[in-house]
């Protein structure tokens, strides 16, 4: 006969099954379980010779045998116990741990006659009462005592790595989920360099997580009748991460479309205003810059700036930065705002420098923000220089001037030059 079970005697033992219980990577909860059972009949300390692992079926009111291990005659694969039958199922959401006599039949006959039984993760309404997901049942030459108050520790323990294991899950359906929703973002956005007339633009844009609601684009009309002109977008949408870049999509796609069936500039922020007021939530609001380099000989530029931050036109010739104020208000507050159209004229030599408000409210790790001046004096300073060194000195600057920063936001950056 088999000594009863001391909880002093196999606590070594019992930490080593916690600890690989809660530390091991399982595929799903179903092995989890199963290696549970296992460790349990395995270890002679334990003296466990038979344990089941059953699952509840909610729709049908039953425990269905999930898993057998030990040297008990084999049950009948899928055998299901009613929970109306069996009084010890709902005692467990009060006790977490049972010890009974066996009443079914066809249990009995395969020799179990008392085991010990503990609930194992969460508890589900059924028939009006709560009964857990899983059942661990064990049965031994001794059982109750000790063993029953082991078993309601692992019970425990296997609760809270079911927890973890589902968790893991979640996270990692989540991850694929953004890793797919930045794949998507990226293909979107364009090439960071263009070329127009003699335009040179360069674009970048980083986003403070996986996905962001930063966006910029060149947009060019597809129909070859159409007076050749280049349109840039730079937006920002107020939300972040996932809901931000779902916005930034949106505004891709309908800006796209405005620009294919040439609507004018002003009708176009217009009809953009609106789509963002009916389609998004009022607490998720857009500011956009919109410019159309034209083939101008003065180098006329058309701009409409949605409550953007101001972009920033350097003057070759003065050496003087302009601050290219908002137009019209933040997109998607009201059903009916408007946003004039405004125009420069970029000489020979001249930058147009559109970011968001990433780069400009920037913060270092005392409170400082990068500022309209620091931008402003940077583009002075780098004015000979491509389009390309300027947007990725600024960048640079900027996450130099934050490092160690507690905030960050998407950081987007766009410089037009015309040589």
């Amino acid at each position: 006969m088999t000594e009863p079970v001391s909880l002093s005697l196999p606590q070594r033992h019992l930490y080593k099954l916690l600890d690989r219980l809660l530390s091991s990577e399982f595929d799903n909860e179903e092995k989890l379980l199963q290696s549970l059972v296992r460790e349990l009949v395995e270890r002679e300390e334990f003296a466990v010779v038979g344990g089941r692992v059953w699952k509840l079926l909610p729709e049908r009111g039953v425990y269905r045998l999930l898993y057998q291990y030990g040297e008990v005659e084999h049950i009948p694969d899928g055998y299901e116990l009613g929970i109306s039958e069996q009084p010890t199922f709902s005692a467990l959401a009060k006790q977490r741990t049972v010890t009974d006599v066996e009443t079914d039949a066809v249990l009995r006959e395969r020799g179990i006659k008392i085991y010990s039984a503990t609930g194992v993760g969460r508890l589900l309404k059924v028939q009006g009462e709560k009964f857990y997901e899983y059942v661990v049942a064990i049965n031994a030459p001794t059982v109750g005592g000790e063993l029953a108050s082991i078993l309601a520790i692992i019970g425990s323990a296997a609760t809270a790595a079911l927890e973890n294991l589902r968790h893991r899950h979640e996270r990692a359906l989540i991850q694929r989920d953004l890793d797919q929703a930045s794949l998507i973002q990226r293909s979107l956005l364009p090439d960071h360099s263009i070329e127009f007339l003699d335009y040179t633009a360069y674009g970048v844009s980083i986003p403070d997580r996986i996905v962001g609601g930063d966006y910029f684009d060149y947009l060019r009309p597809t129909d070859t009748s159409e007076e050749e002109r280049l349109g840039i977008v730079v937006s920002d949408a107020a939300s972040k991460g996932l809901p931000a870049a779902i916005q930034a999509l949106f505004v891709s796609g309908a800006l796209r479309m405005g620009i294919t069936y040439h609507t004018k500039i002003s009708s176009l922020i217009a009809r953009l205003n609106t789509l963002i007021y009916e389609t998004f939530p009022h607490e998720r609001f857009v500011t956009l810059f919109y410019c159309e380099i034209t083939p101008s000989a003065s180098g006329l530029v058309l701009y409409a700036n949605a409550g953007h931050c101001p972009a920033l036109h350097y003057s070759a010739r003065s050496g003087t930065i302009t601050s290219l104020e908002p137009t019209g208000g933040i997109l998607g507050i009201a059903p009916h705002q408007r946003c004039s159209v405004e125009n420069i004229n970029m000489q020979h030599g001249d930058i147009l420098l559109i970011v968001t408000d990433g780069v400009l409210e920037a913060q270092s790790p005392s409170g400082e923000f990068y500022g309209i001046e620091r931008l402003a004096n940077h583009v002075r300073a780098a004015s000979s220089q491509s389009p390309k060194s300027i947007a990725l000195e600024i960048l640079e600057d900027v996450q130099h001037f934050s490092a160690g920063a507690p905030y960050s936001d998407d950081r987007t950056i766009v410089v037009v030059k015309r040589q």
